[in-house]
């Protein structure tokens, strides 16, 4: 199946945060829940247009943070796992939630922990700045890098190998 079917069949974009939606550094406050992280704003939009346009989200984390859950409840992402140490069995979780199969996700990584989900996923993504490994497993790599517009480059791709494009496009000229 060429790119632009597989493209075709996705129902879902699943998401690593470290690395991915982040660019991976973490920063630590003085109280134990002190955790800063930064996201990327256009990387957020990415995440909207997803959903607006019928294409479900979900976050899976290798591990927990209260920024992670802040972050998925600002973008209306309805599904987070966390703490998740076999991604490949998060994956297969998230689509019994929703009732699709794993060729019906498009899973973004970064790091030896995505390897599977990347390689099990009907379009596996790996952002730029991933691991060698990572970029061997994806079908489609990102020049943008983890935390600095990964996830829009790879929601604006998939939203135009869908066909939708044009019309968010057009949306957004129109306002």
């Amino acid at each position: 199946m060429n790119s632009h079917d597989k493209a075709k069949a996705i129902k879902a974009v699943i998401m690593d945060v470290d690395g991915v939606l982040t660019d991976g550094g973490i920063g630590y406050g003085c109280g134990s829940e002190d955790e800063i992280k930064f996201f990327h704003v256009r990387d957020g939009l990415g995440v909207k247009l997803l959903n607006r346009n019928g294409i479900a989200t979900a976050i899976l984390s290798g591990r927990a943070s209260k920024a992670n859950r802040r972050r998925a409840e600002e973008l209306g992402i309805p599904i987070i796992i966390e703490n998740c140490r076999n991604k490949r069995e998060g994956l297969l979780q998230i689509c019994t939630q929703l009732g699709i199969t794993p060729e019906e996700c498009m899973y973004i990584g970064d790091d030896l922990i995505d390897l599977a989900p990347l390689r099990l996923a009907g379009i596996g993504v790996a952002v730029g700045d991933a691991i060698e490994e990572a970029k061997l497993c994806a079908d489609w790599i990102m020049e943008h890098n983890g935390g600095k517009g990964a996830i829009r480059e790879a929601a604006t791709r998939l939203l135009k190998e869908k066909g939708l494009w044009d019309t968010i496009v057009q949306e957004y000229l129109n306002r």
